[in-house]
């Protein structure tokens, strides 16, 4: 590995280093310490070397926690370092992020199994703070922004909506969405890309997209598909999609049938049966993994759907 001389926490910029590693040991009569260092590691997202080594991206956030855990294992008796470094030569830069990548889509998944149960999510509904809480300490850890986090705002969006307030107002006129700009969130999924399809198509031919995780930014920008309420989103049992074709009244048969594909490609609920939308989930996915930008996803993702859409007879 390439180790450069500790210092203080920065950001991580162009040029500095990419990694932080904690390297330690502890007595063995310190067992209950070990497992205590174990689940604070778990909690910052760390994860294991082949060395016993444990790895965070270099981010301010990130060298505090080691620092901090560092302070404690010395205290029990223990030794730690916490180094800095370019490069770690049997793990690719690129292999650390898909890992990263990797254990928290393994997080995601299980939230998504809980949610995706009528029991879940009716205990959801009584106990909302205790799902998302579990939500909220993931995406915190979440690095490299997992594609799978999408789906479970989705679901969690759609809780909401169930016991919010889902007044819709039938056929909006198009005028007043004319020439208009569309906020969304980062990495956009199969249902965004989608909507901004059938926006772009069916609602403004000069519709623009711009990306960010708080639509209050963008006051003047029109949200879709925002875990926040409020714009355009899962509304019922209707994915962001859904919505759109109905607030909108497009009637478009391909557009039906694509909405349906939408859906049970988003949801994972199997309520049309229509598959087709699947691969085209995954091929999102795949990219979204490369990082290649938000523009270019949704660019390629709508590219995508226009072609299904011809292809529907």
């Amino acid at each position: 590995m390439t180790v450069s001389k500790q210092g203080a926490p920065q950001e991580a910029v162009s040029g500095a280093p990419a990694w932080l590693l904690l390297i330690f040991s502890l007595p063995a009569r310190r067992a209950t310490e070990r497992v205590d260092v174990w689940r604070k590691l778990r909690r910052f997202g760390a994860l294991q070397l082949p060395s016993s080594g444990y790895v965070l991206p270099n981010t301010p956030q990130n060298h505090e926690h080691f620092e901090w855990l560092a302070a404690a294992i010395r205290k029990y008796e223990g030794q730690a370092s916490v180094v800095e470094v370019h490069a770690i030569d049997d793990r690719p830069h690129q292999q650390l992020v898909q890992e990263f990548i990797q254990a928290r889509s393994a997080d995601y998944e299980e939230l998504l199994k809980a949610l995706r149960t009528k029991r879940s999510l009716s205990r959801h509904k009584r106990q909302p703070s205790r799902v998302r809480k579990r939500f909220q300490e993931v995406s915190a850890i979440d690095f490299f922004n997992s594609p799978l986090r999408s789906r479970v705002e989705a679901l969690l969006a759609r809780a909401d909506s169930e016991v919010g307030d889902t007044r819709q107002v039938a056929g909006r006129l198009k005028k007043q969405y004319l020439n208009r700009t569309w906020v969304t969130r980062p990495r956009p999924g199969i249902d965004r890309v989608s909507s901004a399809w059938l926006i772009r198509r069916f609602i403004d031919p000069n519709a623009k997209f711009v990306f960010s995780d708080d639509p209050k930014r963008h006051p003047d920008e029109i949200p879709f598909d925002m875990f926040q309420t409020g714009g355009f989103g899962h509304r019922g049992e209707d994915c962001t999609f859904e919505t759109l074709r109905k607030e909108f009244a497009i009637r478009d048969p391909k557009v039906v049938t694509l909405a349906e594909i939408i859906h049970d490609a988003d949801l994972g609920d199997e309520k049309f049966g229509q598959g087709e939308g699947l691969g085209l989930d995954r091929v999102l996915i795949g990219w979204a993994q490369q990082g290649i930008s938000d523009e270019e996803l949704l660019r390629r993702g709508m590219d995508l759907i226009e072609g299904l859409y011809h292809a529907i007879r």
